[in-house]
């Protein structure tokens, strides 16, 4: 990856503090840049926004928001959630390559991927936000970790809870985050036992059934399936009008709304 160690040069900020200005002097081109890369991104390839926000996820989740997924030592990539699944690394590769034409040795590569989820998000109709910056790329990756702390597609609500509870996330924060499922696909694999389990009253029957037309019992593991069946492309509320219909494609979506904590703020 190019964005290894992009940033150990920059050891004299190691304490900083994260702020939306911390590159308006040393690289005042680097948002501009971000979202140039990203809209053409989007437009070659829409799934890519959904792509680069899971990457963020997948890289916060681990041990900070520090660039470690990116790394090819570790063993990162390679952990039970990650292997086959993430996407975007030639993205982000593609974003550090214009920005370090223009501001060499400056800019992270955990910043860039903040950025990159951000503009995504955006440019599949969500919101924006400004994104505090001056994270140093971490020089570690854990496969442990991220097999330790990502969570599972068939999480109970209680594991999720406390998934999230030991990255020092509320509930509230878990449900709202679970939001980002409003778009992406997920592979057959992920899905199948939820849809063909016969003793699962938590799920509606012709959803199940719509999907059993792309995942058969056996086989197709890799056929995709949106997240959000209503509106796959675009990051809105819907996500949570499937659960309270049941249509929640993971066992994990479902259990934020299956007479729990979290019903009324799904709601």
């Amino acid at each position: 990856m190019h964005c290894l160690l992009a940033v150990c040069l920059l050891s004299s900020v190691a304490h900083a503090q994260l702020s939306t200005t911390f590159y308006s002097r040393s690289c005042p081109s680097l948002e501009s840049t971000v979202w140039a890369v990203m809209k053409q991104a989007v437009v070659n390839d829409r799934r890519m926004g959904a792509s680069l926000l899971r990457l963020f996820f997948h890289d916060c989740f681990v041990q900070g928001c520090d660039g470690s997924v990116l790394l090819d030592a570790g063993g990162e990539k390679a952990a039970g959630p990650n292997a086959n699944s993430l996407r975007g690394f030639e993205v982000i590769d593609a974003i550090k390559a214009r920005v370090e034409a223009a501001c060499p040795g400056v800019v992270s590569c955990a910043d860039i991927l903040a950025l990159a989820a951000r503009d995504g998000t955006f440019l599949l109709h969500g919101p924006t936000w400004p994104v505090p910056l001056g994270r140093r790329d971490s020089t570690t990756a854990s496969q442990s970790l991220a097999n330790h702390n990502l969570p599972a597609v068939n999480y109970s609500l209680a594991t999720l809870i406390s998934t999230f509870a030991r990255q020092g996330l509320s509930p509230t924060d878990m449900t709202a985050l679970s939001g980002a499922h409003t778009i992406g696909q997920a592979r057959c694999t992920t899905f199948r036992d939820r849809i063909y389990d016969k003793s699962n009253s938590n799920i509606d029957a012709t959803f199940a059934r719509r999907q059993q037309r792309t995942c058969p019992i056996s086989g197709g593991d890799d056929n995709l399936a949106p997240l959000d069946v209503q509106t796959p492309r675009a990051f809105d509320g819907a996500y949570y009008q499937n659960l309270m219909a049941q249509r929640g494609l993971f066992r994990s979506d479902q259990a934020l709304f299956s007479g729990g904590s979290q019903d009324a703020l799904v709601r």
